[in-house]
């Protein structure tokens, strides 16, 4: 087999799949061997028998009733036993082991997602992110499944040959040769027709995904200005390359498949003269058994179609698991920080207001060094070390954070709380009577096990930002970074989320980062930075020894 399929196969099987699941592949890889044999086995005995007993009926009636049809019967019979048995045995191991690989490589996969590097993990759309962990997965699936090909053409093969040569040497010699063009000529239509499209293919699914992913956000809007014909009409220019796209690999499909063809017309032009000199149920014979061996290389044509999508899947795949760099630290030693580039220290518990116009980056500063970002070296420092010189994921560990834009799945208000972390009913109460949603919530009988709809569509702007606020008091950490946390609320709520994060500060002794252009929760803090105003040099301060509401300006 080529090296660019077993390339993708080695790739296919890192993290352990492959070990993990030896016991299954191999099993279907023996499977799969046993049905090319036995099919091999069943044709060519089937027409040696069927001419043999024709000559033998009308040689007369003696040799009729000499003739052994009873043995070559039952062999038939048992041979296409072995092949459904076989087939089953190959179908479900190899399915079952590529299913439980595939369980636990999405997840692996998301886990390394959310691990990695701003750049990188933010980078992708959320269609994107989808196809990779979709398609891009489903395609290393097929060459999992097909990792008994191999054993099932070599030994469909084999058989053939040995059968044919039973006949004569120079017939099996010559399907030899034919098997050997045959895999060739798949192997050139492959890679000229098949991967392109197939590589294509992967990359196009994501456009396609992503392209629709953003028109349905802003379906309301397209509504509203009377674009959905535009809308329609651009998907439909992307959703065309694609189906272009796949109707090339199709056509592939379909030369290969023809290929194919010609070789077992080739095989049977080519056995069936050098057979001269045997009886003719071997010629029988040796003619169905080289047709079923090229039959046994059809897998091997379904592989070598796939393998273009398999092989751009497993690189867009690799974009997502790279580790980082190994000089990174991994955790901070101290939850003391330091605004390095406004000269500001941070101990455990200080509250800290970012101010400013829209646009001047205050949103930015505090997702840098939550990892959600890529670090400016030099701008904050995590004890005594630079932000930038520590794991995006051991910087997270540090914050609780509710962002602006509030993120929530298709689910219940238990679900979308949960994704904090474990915790139990009282927490989840307590969480939300501290962001002011518990009446809001107890006015549903299902209680925490109402759905909140795709994207929280069952909740207002305000109640969709108050669960979000929620979902950050739940998680245990040293600081929390709110941004825009009383957006949209009108001033009696944000009166009430305001006093009971007050409440909840002096409670857990937790630190502060705010983001936000109203005087109300800024007066939460004993510091203040404009990010928007001219920046000069300033002596090192202390927050702990500010007074109340005094600003800073710089």
């Amino acid at each position: 087999m080529s090296r660019a399929i077993e390339g993708a196969r080695i790739r296919a099987m890192s993290g352990g799949q492959r070990r993990l699941e030896r016991g299954r592949l191999r099993l279907a890889a023996a499977g799969g061997a046993g049905v090319s044999v036995a099919a091999v086995c069943l044709l060519g005995l089937s027409g040696w028998f069927i001419t043999g007993a024709a000559l033998a009926g009308v040689a007369g009636l003696l040799a009729a009733q000499t003739f052994n049809y009873l043995m070559p019967s039952a062999i038939i019979r048992l041979l296409a036993i072995i092949r459904t048995g076989a087939r089953y045995v190959e179908r479900v191991a190899g399915h079952e082991a590529a299913l439980r690989a595939l369980s636990r490589l999405r997840p692996q996969l998301f886990s390394a997602l959310a691990a990695a590097p701003p750049e990188r993990a933010l980078g992708l759309s959320s269609g994107e992110a989808s196809a990779r962990l979709i398609q891009d997965v489903d395609a290393i699936q097929t060459l999992f499944v097909r990792l008994s090909t191999p054993w099932a053409l070599g030994a469909g093969a084999m058989s053939a040959i040995i059968l044919t040569s039973m006949a004569t040497l120079t017939a099996g010699l010559l399907l030899a040769l034919t098997l050997g063009v045959g895999a060739l000529g798949s192997v050139i239509l492959a890679r000229r027709l098949a991967d392109p499209a197939g590589r294509e293919l992967q990359v196009a699914v994501g456009a396609l995904k992503d392209h629709i992913g953003a028109l349905e956000a802003a379906a309301p809007e397209m509504k509203a200005y009377g674009l959905q014909d535009w809308a329609a009409d651009s998907i439909a220019s992307i959703a065309a390359r694609h189906d272009a796209i796949q109707t090339r690999l199709t056509l592939a499909a379909g030369w290969i498949a023809l290929w194919q063809s010609g070789v077992t017309a080739l095989a049977v032009v080519l056995v069936a003269p050098a057979t001269v000199g045997a009886s003719l149920p071997m010629t029988a014979l040796a003619v169905l058994a080289a047709v079923m061996g090229v039959e046994a290389a059809s897998g091997l044509a379904g592989a070598l179609h796939q393998n273009g999508a398999a092989t751009k899947a497993m690189t867009r795949l690799e974009d997502l698991t790279t580790e980082p760099s190994a000089d990174l630290r991994a955790a901070a030693t101290s939850h003391g920080l330091r605004l390095a580039a406004r000269n500001i220290d941070l101990s455990p518990g200080t509250r800290l207001a970012f101010t400013g116009p829209s646009g001047a980056g205050k949103t930015s500063l505090i997702e840098r060094l939550a990892g959600l970002r890529p670090a400016r070296p030099g701008e904050w420092l995590v004890g005594e070390t630079d932000a930038a010189q520590i794991r995006p994921e051991g910087r997270r560990a540090l914050f609780a954070y509710a962002a602006q834009d509030v993120r929530l799945i298709d689910g219940t208000v238990r679900q979308n709380l949960l994704l904090a972390g474990p915790a139990d009913d009282a927490a989840l109460w307590r969480a939300l009577e501290d962001a002011a949603l518990t009446d809001r919530i107890q006015t549903d009988p299902r209680g925490l096990d109402a759905p909140v709809g795709a994207g929280g569509e069952f909740l207002s702007g305000g109640e969709r930002r108050r669960l979000g606020l929620a979902r950050a008091y739940l998680r245990d950490t040293p600081w929390l970074l709110l941004d825009e946390p009383t957006e949209g609320l009108d001033a009696a709520t944000q009166a009430r989320v305001l006093d009971a994060l007050e409440h909840r500060l002096v409670r857990t002794g937790q630190g502060l980062l705010l983001v936000s252009h109203h005087p109300a929760p800024v007066r939460l803090c004993p510091l203040t930075v404009d990010v928007g105003a001219q920046r000069r040099p300033c002596p090192a301060t202390d927050a702990r020894s500010l007074l109340p509401a005094e600003t800073q300006r710089f």
